[in-house]
This record gives structure tokens, C-alpha cells and sequence, in this order.
């Protein structure tokens, strides 16, 4: 199926937004591997977490509206934060994904959620910490934090697109610091502190 994917994505996202998809789809892959997930279904989720990517503002609305899914003012007013949720329908649809994990993680992966799986927590930081974001030392250390500490990674990069979308002006969505708040509470109370080598290299 993964061919039948890639052909399909050729024809509906840019080339730079699949190599963008391409390294999330490994990130997950080497994620999922060291912390002892299903593979398989990390580089799925991780493959079709864009095919909505560049549907147009009212095909999203329609599509959301159809589903029945909630539309707040956020949503309503900015549509594109409806591809992750929009993807999870085309990969059910078009692709026959019937796995409610797949479905759920690509759901997931910009807004997050409250108490998500561990496969959501990979696609979400993946998205956002694949290698090519950028080498900048924050971004180092969270890429680190993957792979020691999953929940806090989620923590730490909810913090780190909060502060983006602030700088930016951007409206932020009540369900993204829910999340942050949701794993950062499971880290303090699960592990304790992100360990010292991450947290250095992220604050640096």
C-alpha cells in the first residue's frame, strides 16, 4: 500500500512537503523501534498524517461537517488546522485504514490530545522535530528527549510551538495546551524531570 500512498501524494501534496513527509515517516519508524511500538503502524500514521495538507479551506469544512465533527471558532476560522482530522477520514476512505490507532494518531498530530497513545505522542513530535525543522540547539535537545522520555518530549515541544505561535500571532487552539498540560503533568508524576543533558540543551 505504501506505493499506492506515495503515487497518490505526488498528485496532491509539493515535493518539498513530501520529503517533509518522507522524514516524518522515519523519524516515527526509528521512534516507535527504540521505544518498542509497532513500527508498521508508526511509519503509516507517519506516511498519511499530511494527505489533507493542501485540500482548500471549504473542502475541509465540508469534510469535517460531514463527519460531525466539533467546529469551534478556531476551527471555523482557520480551516488548515482541520488536515490532521480531514487525513485520518482520506487515509480511512481512500486507503481503507480501519486501525483506530493509525486513524487516531494522524488525528492527533498537530493539535494533540489529552491522554493520546504513545503512537499519537510519536507522530506529534515527529511532525513538529523531524530533521529537517531546523539543527538549532532547542531542537537538538528535543530530538534527544524522543528517545529518553517520550511524554516529556510532548511536554517540551507543546512549549516549543506555543512560543512559536505567539511570536507569530497566531490564534492557539485550547486542545494544544491541553495537551502540553496533560504530559507535562504525566512526566513530573511518571519520570520525574527531563533528564539534564536534554533540558541543557534545549534552554541553551
Amino acid at each position: 500500500m505504501r506505493d499506492r500512498i506515495l503515487t497518490w501524494l505526488e498528485h496532491h501534496v509539493t515535493p518539498p512537503r513530501l520529503q517533509h513527509i518522507l522524514r516524518v515517516e522515519q523519524f516515527c519508524s526509528e521512534l516507535a523501534e527504540h521505544h518498542q511500538l509497532d513500527v508498521e503502524k508508526a511509519k503509516q500514521a507517519g506516511l498519511m498524517h499530511d494527505l489533507a495538507k493542501y485540500f482548500k479551506p471549504q473542502r475541509l469544512l465540508q469534510m469535517a461537517q460531514t463527519e460531525g465533527l466539533e467546529l469551534d471558532e478556531i476551527l471555523a476560522g482557520e480551516p488548515h488546522l482541520l488536515h490532521a482530522d480531514v487525513s485520518a477520514i482520506v487515509a480511512r476512505d481512500e486507503f481503507g485504514v480501519k486501525d483506530e490507532e493509525i486513524l487516531e494518531a494522524i488525528r492527533n498530530h498537530t493539535l494533540g490530545n489529552p491522554q493520546m497513545s504513545p503512537l499519537s505522542c510519536v507522530v506529534y513530535v515527529a511532525d513538529t522535530l523531524e530533521p529537517g525543522r531546523g539543527t538549532s540547539a532547542e531542537l537538538v535537545g528535543l530530538r534527544q528527549m524522543c528517545f529518553e522520555n517520550l511524554v516529556a518530549a510532548v511536554w517540551r515541544t507543546g512549549d516549543y510551538c506555543i512560543r512559536h505561535l505567539v511570536e507569530h500571532q497566531r490564534m492557539i487552539h485550547p486542545r494544544t495546551i491541553l495537551t502540553r498540560n496533560w504530559a507535562m503533568q504525566q512526566s513530573k508524576e511518571q519520570h520525574g524531570t527531563p533528564s539534564a543533558s536534554a533540558s541543557d540543551r534545549i534552554s541553551a
